[in-house]
């Protein structure tokens, strides 16, 4: 009980001292803010484009991986990741491998067709950068896309090629504004006509590219009325269960290595990527990001502890006379300790305080410059103001030690 009316007393003390010396305590506090800033700041953003990137790259989800012959290239800062390209996955292979795949799994087919599209109804029209995509039946659940009106492509549709459309949510905005229902209605991509059997829910867009600014046609079709010279097809899997995702790449390998006619001594001639790799990627470059923004936010924050050691050292100086008093009328040198280790602490604790809510706003503020979700970072919250109670116990301790052995009688003759 007389440890708890000591402590209180020193904390009303320690509040008296602060708001008596309070545009030194706010400098100091500004000191230590401006550390926490920087660094729950750049983690927040960090944190948000993580997040950005992981929605971005992995829309089809952690439980889907895509057969390709094309290699991928990402080229950032001095690092380069590369995969090969390999000869061209053929209709029949790609069809062949989707019958002989037998694992618990759907399976789709995709055609690229072009990249540069424009779509026209009635006097509106696109502009020319529309992703016209051939697609089978199963496609939509494999690319992570849903329906948002009409239906999907029936399977008599795939087989015949019929001119069937689903349009996503940009092309609707663009060729149907108002609330113009674009079902059953015929659009013109480039020199053919295709009727809007569905529309596409919205995806969203980000790194420039977007998935709402993409139409799909059967892939059966795309072979016949886009058709080039080696005609490229990926075959995207995917799986109940992201457990089973290992096992489900071992059999497609197996399954495609005897669709490509390769004796058990050849290399894969082909690439599985999981839709997650791109992720990855990113993700190992950011952290020496992450890295450098803590490196620099601790020393921010080293450079504040040594600003509040110098202030607690001034105001121990300061207040001599009023040590030797509390001296005198009975108070110890524990009691003298704990009063300056309070008044230390609560000052770094404003100053986290402060700190967390600018990084949070500076965070969330490059997050939104980026399109990136507003985010909370709860962890680095906590360990901002974890370090603030730290930087205010180091700083505090030396002034505190220094002030609890005044002599009293020295302390009573200061000035």
């Amino acid at each position: 009980m007389i440890h708890n009316t000591l402590f209180f007393e020193n904390l009303h003390i320690s509040l008296h001292s602060i708001r008596a010396n309070l545009l030194r305590t706010v400098l100091t506090a500004l000191i230590i803010a401006v550390g926490i800033t920087a660094l729950v700041g750049i983690l927040t953003a960090i944190d948000s484009i993580k997040s950005m990137i992981t929605e971005q790259f992995t829309f089809m989800g952690a439980n889907t991986f895509t057969v390709t012959s094309r290699g991928m290239r990402v080229h950032l800062g001095n690092k380069r990741y590369r995969t090969k390209n390999y000869s061209y996955i053929t209709y029949y292979q790609a069809n062949e491998f989707k019958k002989r795949y037998n694992f618990p799994a759907t399976v789709s087919i995709s055609l690229y067709a072009t990249g540069t599209a424009t779509l026209k109804y009635n006097t509106r029209k696109t502009n020319p950068n529309t992703t016209v995509r051939g697609i089978d039946e199963n496609y939509l659940s494999t690319g992570g896309f849903e329906i948002d009106k009409g239906r999907n492509f029936s399977q008599h549709e795939i087989t015949s090629g019929r001119r069937v459309v689903l349009l996503g949510s940009g092309l609707i905005k663009r060729l149907f504004p108002g609330n113009e229902d674009p079902l059953h209605k015929v659009v013109s991509i480039g020199s053919g006509k295709y009727k809007v059997i569905g529309t596409l829910k919205s995806k969203g867009s980000g790194f420039g590219n977007s998935s709402d600014r993409v139409c799909f046609v059967p892939y059966t079709n795309v072979r016949v009325f886009f058709s080039r010279p080696n005609m490229n097809y990926d075959v995207q899997v995917k799986v109940a269960n992201a457990s089973l995702l290992e096992p489900a790449i071992g059999a497609a390998e197996a399954a495609f290595r005897i669709v490509r006619r390769l004796a058990p001594a050849d290399d894969t001639d082909f690439n599985i990527e999981k839709s997650d790799n791109l992720v990855n990627i990113f993700l190992d470059n950011i952290k020496n990001i992450t890295l450098v923004a803590t490196i620099i936010g601790i020393i921010t924050l080293f450079g504040a502890a040594v600003g509040l050691m110098n202030i607690m050292l001034v105001s121990v100086s300061e207040r001599t006379r009023e040590i030797g008093i509390r001296k005198a009328i009975g108070a110890k040198g524990r009691a003298i300790k704990q009063q300056f280790l309070v008044e230390a602490i609560i000052i770094g604790q404003m100053g986290g305080l402060l700190g967390v809510v600018a990084g949070i706003l500076v965070g969330n503020f490059i997050s939104m410059v980026m399109n990136s979700p507003f985010i909370i970072p709860w962890i680095w919250i906590f360990v901002g103001l974890v370090l603030c109670f730290i930087v205010g116990i180091v700083s505090g301790y030396y002034p505190a030690m220094k002030a609890s052995k005044y002599d009293p009688i020295e302390s009573l003759r200061y000035e």
